[in-house]
């Protein structure tokens, strides 16, 4: 009995140590894809999975330069009224000298919801049409 415990002691420290022994490069995060306004409008008109995706935040890649994520916050009825939200990964004061569009999104706090103010690709700003 004591040397199938430490057999199976030895096989996890083996594979602990093959896990953590990556390549020098393995630590610096994979470059941000390249997107176009296609890439962007076609995501973010995407239908996604609620319950799986609320509360997470996803870096999507670099548009015109700059940083993209996605987050998916939800109110008090979750995951039905889980949202996404795809922005520039800027600060806001920076957002219209970098091409951007200050819109201001309902965030939800707590039972309520808070104005919040996130900077949108132009693509993704513009008004949508109406659906006949």
């Amino acid at each position: 009995m004591p040397s199938r415990i430490l057999f199976a002691a030895a096989a996890a420290g083996l594979a602990l140590a093959a896990a953590t022994a990556a390549p020098a490069r393995a630590d610096r995060p994979a470059p941000l894809r390249r997107l176009s306004d296609s890439d962007l409008e076609a995501y973010a008109s995407a239908k996604f999975d609620k319950r799986a995706m609320m509360f997470k935040r996803v870096a999507l890649g670099r548009h015109r330069g700059l940083p993209v994520v996605a987050i998916h916050p939800c109110g008090d009825v979750c995951p039905v009224y889980t949202r996404r939200i795809v922005h520039y990964d800027i600060p806001v004061a920076d957002c219209a000298r970098r091409g951007g569009i200050v819109r201001e999104e309902l965030m939800p706090r707590g039972p309520a919801v808070a104005r919040q103010p996130f900077c949108l690709p132009a693509i993704l700003a513009r008004p949508k049409p109406p659906r006949p």
